[in-house]
């Protein structure tokens, strides 16, 4: 049964009232929350050890198997697109019970797939399901969080979430020692009906119907391009797009460059993963304490230029020969400057858009930063699995350029927190 959110509780939860029984439902509706924004990660992470043994029994080249990378990203692009909007008009816990159920069947159907085409198309729905969870997720926390609330609750539910690429690959790798890759799809699927009994008893609807936007299509539509045209979404977008592909060029290409070039055992690579998440976690929760003393456009600019400092130090050090120890540590410098950028991005964009319109903005969002991650994930394989120097050079210019866009689009009264705190 769908319980709408009464009007003093969204005003009490937005304010940070202390009462104890709302404490502790807010508590859990971010925990739920958190759990929820960690689908993609563990749709993504859980079975990174597995894709060179993908790779071999489906005879395929690496390429053609991080396509079920891309296909993934692909679909969650196009799930945000479906669920963001429709939520929007139809409140937000309908759409997302239908995502997290059919996430749970999808990755099950994964588990059976006979061919890599077969299990790209398979992987194309997984994603379309879990888009809709990540897409409501952050459309729940704009309908009850505004101004620098938003980068800390964003920040706290990355800390939540970034559990799951820590614990992801190495449980995947834990996996891999007494099952298949089948079986992790498997584990996924398990997970998907946990998220789907949270949902069930522990979020409410927090869009009244007397707050929901009666557009259709074409208002959707016209709704994407006006946020295409506000220089202060698109700066808080395009800088979370473009550092996202960055990271996802890291995804693919990390288990073939750390296993198959520097020779990582898959414990130790899903060690090295872990680290470089536990990084980009804590990273975000500076960001989050820091979120309302320092401006939010100075967060982002900030984790942008760290992230490209790790990045171009990554080139030098795959150019140079210099060995494992410097890509670990340019990986890791990366990931803690994603850290800041990521949710300040995702913040800015999202903070200055009315709640009526915040599943398409959340959708918009989240569209920019899985399609260009789809695009990126399968080009640090193209030059086959020799080096590790397309993935570096991937990941630096789409840092580079995440700054630039960032720093273009933000000369604009639009975005006045890049000019002071």
């Amino acid at each position: 049964m769908t319980v709408t959110i009464r009007q003093d509780e969204a005003s009490a939860a937005a304010s940070g009232s202390r009462d104890g029984g709302a404490g502790r439902r807010r508590g859990l509706l971010l925990l739920i929350l958190g759990a929820l924004s960690a689908i993609g990660p563990l749709s993504i992470d859980m079975y990174l050890p597995a894709l060179p043994a993908i790779s071999g029994e489906m005879l395929t080249g690496a390429a053609q198997v991080q396509l079920t990378l891309t296909a993934c990203l692909i679909g969650v692009s196009l799930g945000q697109v479906v669920a963001g909007p429709l939520s929007d008009v139809r409140g937000r816990r309908g759409p997302l019970l239908v995502g997290v159920a059919a996430y749970g069947l999808t990755s099950l159907m994964c588990a059976f797939a006979p061919t890599v085409e077969a299990l790209i198309a398979l992987r194309l729905l997984q994603g379309v399901a879990g888009g809709a969870a990540l897409v409501i997720v952050r459309a729940v926390v704009r309908d009850l969080y505004d101004g620098p609330a938003i980068t800390r609750i964003f920040a706290t539910l990355m800390l939540v979430s970034g559990l799951a690429p820590i614990l992801a690959p190495v449980a995947g790798a834990q996996l891999l020692a007494v099952t298949s890759w089948r079986g992790v799809f498997v584990s996924l699927s398990v997970a998907g009906l946990v998220l789907l009994l949270a949902v069930v008893t522990g979020v409410r609807e927090t869009l009244p119907p007397g707050r929901r936007d009666s557009g259709g299509l074409r208002h959707t539509v016209s709704t994407f391009g006006v946020l295409l045209r506000d220089r202060s979404f698109m700066a808080g977008a395009m800088a979370a797009g473009l550092g996202f592909a960055g990271m996802f060029a890291y995804i693919s290409g990390s288990p073939f460059v750390l296993q198959e070039v520097y020779g990582v055992t898959p414990r130790g690579f899903s060690l090295i993963f872990g680290a470089n998440a536990l990084g980009l976690t804590v990273m975000a929760q500076v960001g989050g304490r820091l979120a309302g003393r320092v401006s939010p456009g100075r967060l982002v600019l900030a984790g942008l230029v760290v992230s490209l400092v790790g990045a171009l130090a990554l080139v030098v050090g795959v150019l140079a020969g210099l060995g494992l120890g410097l890509v670990v540590a340019s990986l890791f410098t990366l990931m803690c400057g994603a850290g800041l950028s990521l949710p300040g991005g995702g913040a800015l964009a999202l903070s200055g858009q009315p709640p009526q319109v915040a599943g398409s903005a959340s959708a918009l969002l989240g569209v920019l930063q899985f399609a260009l991650g789809a695009v990126a994930a399968p080009l640090a394989g193209l030059a086959g699995t020799g080096t590790a120097l397309p993935m570096a050079l991937v990941m630096a210019g789409l840092t580079a350029a995440a700054v630039v866009a960032f720093l273009a689009l933000g000369r604009t009264r639009a975005v006045p927190a890049l000019a002071g705190g």
